[in-house]
């Protein structure tokens, strides 16, 4: 008896933990560090004269401001060469930014854009001064200052976007490998339909779906099927920092529909710092393309832990 009421107790408890993640409720702004120092959306966004309109533009470009009014000068990352995701030769993605705010690819809004405050290489100029904003446990990352995702790293240059993220229209994600789920992909859509990857997305959910691209058609050639590109936004949500609004539905995912805590602009759960026992939601996030480290692709049954 005494046994069955401690279940029961149990059973109670992680129902009631369950039911507590969906919400969260961030006690700071939600733009956190894209509050830039206080200048808010007109920081990225100037409503009037782009670049030029909030005294960002360090050189001429006729095209500032004319995607999504960017009030950030970009002009020095244009048809700039970047390597990301390996080294030379072995496994590396590289990608030529457009050479204009009116081009009609995917990495404008979704990396160029990003880049001209988040990079220092090319962008000297940026707004981000290469500190992490997030406070992580002070057991972590305390020795040096954590640089901007595409920074110079000490003594690397240019060179050291190689140990950065796959990003640009190089770096696309299929299905089938290894490292990928059993899902399917159609004009650069994916369905996370097959055995593993269904199950996955019911246990976390497929938030960072790739950007669909239509690379160029070759001269006198037939135009080539979309594909699915990594980009910034695939990733992350710049406009709320740590919070994410999840909602159920079918492919989207099986968590209660609510608000979840996340860190780093990352747009889905995600919380390195949760003091829970066995929490594998930061594993989950990174999950969603690596599916060959999932629990469900390993015969495992371990769902998501908050």
């Amino acid at each position: 008896m005494k046994r069955n009421c401690l279940i029961a107790v149990m059973l109670l408890a992680t129902a009631g933990f369950a039911a507590a993640q969906n919400t969260f409720s961030p006690s700071t702004d939600v733009l956190g560090a894209h509050l830039n120092y206080g200048r808010g959306c007109a920081a990225c966004h100037a409503p009037h004269n782009g670049a030029y309109g909030n005294g960002a533009a360090k050189t001429t470009d006729l095209t500032a401001g004319q995607s999504i009014l960017w009030g950030q000068d970009v002009a020095s990352l244009y048809g700039q060469t970047i390597t990301t995701g390996g080294v030379t030769g072995r496994g590396n993605y590289s990608e030529t930014l457009p050479g204009s705010m009116t081009a009609t690819t995917p990495d404008v809004n979704g990396l160029l854009t990003c880049l001209s405050c988040h990079d220092g290489n090319y962008a000297t100029g940026a707004m981000m001064q290469n500190q992490v904003y997030e406070q992580l446990p002070k057991t972590y990352g305390t020795f040096n200052k954590i640089p901007t995702l595409l920074g110079v790293a000490p003594g690397g240059g240019a060179a050291s976007y190689l140990q950065d993220h796959p990003v640009g229209l190089n770096a696309k994600v299929s299905c089938g490998g290894q490292y990928n789920w059993d899902c399917t992909e159609t004009n650069g859509v994916i369905a996370m339909n097959g055995n593993n990857s269904s199950r996955f997305v019911l246990n976390y959910g497929f938030f960072t779906q790739p950007t669909a691209y239509q690379p160029p058609t070759p001269t006198g050639g037939t135009a080539p099927a979309m594909v699915a590109v990594v980009v910034c936004t695939t990733c992350h949500n710049q406009h709320l920092m740590n919070v994410v609004k999840v909602t159920n539905g079918a492919g989207v995912t099986g968590l209660n529909s609510g608000y979840y805590a996340t860190m780093f602009f990352i747009n889905a759960p995600y919380n390195p710092a949760s003091t829970t026992a066995f929490s594998n939601e930061t594993a989950q996030f990174c999950r969603q393309c690596h599916g060959g480290e999932a629990n469900e692709s390993n015969n495992g049954t371990a769902t998501t832990t908050f």
